[in-house]
């Protein structure tokens, strides 16, 4: 397809799609005139990895190109690749880990917490890097609980360790038989950076449900115990 075709599929303006060409974030179009250059499905799958990464992870475009590059440096190791997408490295992380300083002072108590973190980390066997942000998002939420008044430590923890632990394994399942780096991370942004919200969604929903299951039966029948009184 050529340039004005794959914008419109894609959904992202032709000054922008050059401008990710020039940043080294889209490969150049195959030439068929100086001026003409044609686009395939490749190119499309790898705009919408670029796309994800910036719109909906926040990166910047240094650090969106840093990702995608090193995906096909590590394409035969998921778990790196799992890494680099996820956010866990070099300035992905360095950014998240500032956002989260600007956006709360961390808590009192926050070393305790971690204590309680790489103790949940150790029961539930995951091995996970000391500078990851989510790491420190855990400690320092769990800290905040506490600071609220609320009993929380790993022990609390665990059973929603235990549901996270299957979410991965869905996630993880969700890359079997990838074999193409590029298609794979583009899952892996899928099924977990764009599937978060909808998890999100699906707590609430299920907290509802559980709400009106649990109380609803005792609110219908108030009415009839007043009557009969």
């Amino acid at each position: 397809m050529l340039i004005s075709e794959f914008s419109r599929r894609s959904g992202v303006s032709i000054p922008t799609i050059k401008y990710y060409v020039r940043q080294g974030l889209l490969e150049p179009g195959r030439a068929m005139t100086a001026k003409r250059f044609e686009y395939g499905e490749r190119h499309m799958r790898r705009l919408r990895l670029v796309r994800a990464l910036i719109g909906v992870r926040g990166l910047s475009v240094r650090a969106a190109r840093d990702v995608v590059e090193t995906v096909f440096q590590h394409r035969g190791d998921i778990h790196e690749m799992l890494g680099l997408v996820l956010g866990a490295h070099r300035e992905t992380a360095a950014v998240e880990s500032a956002g989260a300083a600007e956006s709360a002072a961390p808590a009192a108590g926050d070393q305790e917490a971690a204590a309680e973190v790489t103790a949940l980390l150790e029961r539930m066997g995951w091995r996970v890097g000391e500078n990851s942000p989510a790491r420190e998002a855990l400690a320092h939420a769990l800290s905040t609980l506490r600071s609220l008044g609320a009993e929380a430590d790993w022990r609390t923890l665990m059973p929603y360790a235990e549901l996270a632990q299957r979410t991965a394994a869905l996630d993880l399942d969700g890359l079997r038989g990838v074999d193409d780096p590029l298609e794979r991370a583009e899952r892996a942004v899928l099924l977990t950076l764009m599937l978060e919200p909808a998890l999100l969604a699906l707590r609430r929903l299920a907290q509802e449900g559980e709400s009106a299951r649990r109380h609803s039966a005792a609110r219908e029948s108030e009415p009839a115990r007043q009557h009969a009184a």
